[in-house]
């Protein structure tokens, strides 16, 4: 498997392929906003890959009992390696990372954002049901990934999550660089109005004003009150 950190691909274009039972799930979300931005300016490009595509017989099924007896139903392992292999050879150069989303997996922050963001090609295996065929973790995935200590119904949450965190990370995906704020914390921002009045969370009239230092002009001050305010 290929562990290496990131080499330039041929075009310098981040590449996500997205392995679901339910690609269509994913599609609002990444044609709008800076995803959809980043896409329409070939900063990065997202390949959907139904999984039923790599599957057999009539019904085209991609699950099956688990052995041993048990609830549900298990993501059977044999279209999943043929359509990480397909996506494979979809991205040729650069260097690719196999993540599988799963309960098991480390959780997702960000120091992991950045270090993943340093490959060319993720590929994401979004498990269903009762999860995924064991051999998929052990035998195919690079790693394992969770969002934190809760069950989700599907691996495509997580695999836009961390999509839209990568994407954020390649320059000139947003429109100002300066937007990749600290995860240690960031200070409190306003707008417009300078006063606004309404009801408060205990059910009062109150008029609410923005920070006399954010009206003053002074940068020198407004940077100190930021810095305070984290």
């Amino acid at each position: 498997m290929n562990n290496k950190k990131q080499s330039k691909n041929s075009n310098g274009m981040k590449q996500f392929s997205v392995i679901s039972l339910f690609p269509e799930m994913l599609e609002s979300y990444l044609s709008t906003s800076i995803m959809g931005r980043a896409q329409g300016e070939k900063l990065m490009r997202v390949n959907l890959i139904p999984l039923r595509t790599f599957t057999a017989g009539k019904h085209r099924t991609a699950d099956d009992s688990p052995y041993g007896g048990g609830p549900g139903m298990v993501l059977k392992p044999e279209p999943i390696w043929k359509a990480v292999e397909a996506a494979k050879k979809k991205v040729k150069k650069g260097e690719t990372r196999v993540i599988l989303f799963s309960t098991r997996g480390k959780a997702l922050d960000q120091a992991m954002v950045r270090r993943l963001s340093k490959y060319d090609h993720l590929i994401f295996i979004c498990g269903r049901y009762e999860g995924v065929d064991e051999r998929v973790a052990e035998h195919l995935a690079d790693e394992e990934v969770s969002l934190g200590n809760f069950v989700l119904s599907g691996g495509e949450l997580p695999a836009l999550c961390v999509i839209d965190a990568v994407t954020r990370q390649i320059p000139g995906a947003l429109g100002k660089f300066e937007s990749l704020e600290d995860i240690k914390g960031s200070y409190p921002v306003y707008t417009k109005p300078a006063l606004f009045e309404g009801k408060t969370k205990k059910g009062k009239m109150k008029k609410m004003k923005v920070p006399e230092v954010l009206l003053s002009g002074n940068h020198k001050l407004i940077e100190e009150w930021r810095k305070k305010s984290v």
